[in-house]
């Protein structure tokens, strides 16, 4: 069974990044329903992210957050931006992880803020940090303004189409990489849109 951990980093209960992260995963299990979603709320493993960042050893609650990230077969990543960027508390995860754990690991971000103006996060903080990470987002990512749940059609259109893009990868209906030299061959192309 495919296995997707959601890692969501809002503060609040509810919260506006917990309730994307849903949305995402609810999208994704619409073409894969048999996938296993494991959700996991940073905001609950906060005073153990610092505590691991300043001793460099987890807790048994972080290793357990952090063995679900890096066995999981993809990630849904979702942050409240402060800022003009990710939280504090969802770098401070992903910078306990090992810089490998995420090679090649297919990730759908999101992201929410206030205003419309935070949605460059998406492509200025968040696909930089996972490329660091060596992680493949896919082509669409989310960020949900507060006027967005306003009334979301737009909203639950964009998620759907991020759902289906992250499914295809999870599914893969997409080559996962190129090869060395980045050079797929058109055969191997076609052969993964059949």
């Amino acid at each position: 069974m495919t296995t997707i951990a959601v890692v969501t980093a809002g503060l609040s209960r509810p919260s506006s990044t917990r309730l994307l992260a849903d949305k995402l995963a609810a999208a994704t299990r619409s073409v894969l329903p048999d996938v296993r979603i494991e959700v996991i709320e940073l905001r609950d493993l906060a005073v153990d992210v610092t505590k691991n960042m300043l001793t460099g050893f987890p807790s048994p609650a972080l290793r357990t957050a952090i063995d679900t990230v890096t066995s999981a077969d993809g990630l849904i990543a979702v942050t409240p931006v402060f800022t003009a960027s990710y939280s504090g508390l969802f770098k401070s995860f992903f910078d306990v992880l090992d810089q490998k754990a995420l090679d090649g690991k297919p990730v759908l971000i999101g992201a929410t803020g206030g205003t419309e103006r935070h949605s460059l996060v998406l492509d200025f903080a968040l696909r930089p940090l996972f490329a660091y990470l060596r992680a493949e987002p896919v082509a669409t990512a989310v960020y949900a303004a507060s006027s967005d749940w306003a009334s979301p059609g737009d909203l639950d259109t964009r998620a759907s189409r991020a759902g289906r893009e992250f499914a295809a990868r999870l599914s893969s209906e997409v080559p996962a990489a190129a090869p060395a030299g980045g050079f797929v061959p058109f055969e191997q192309l076609l052969r993964a849109g059949e």
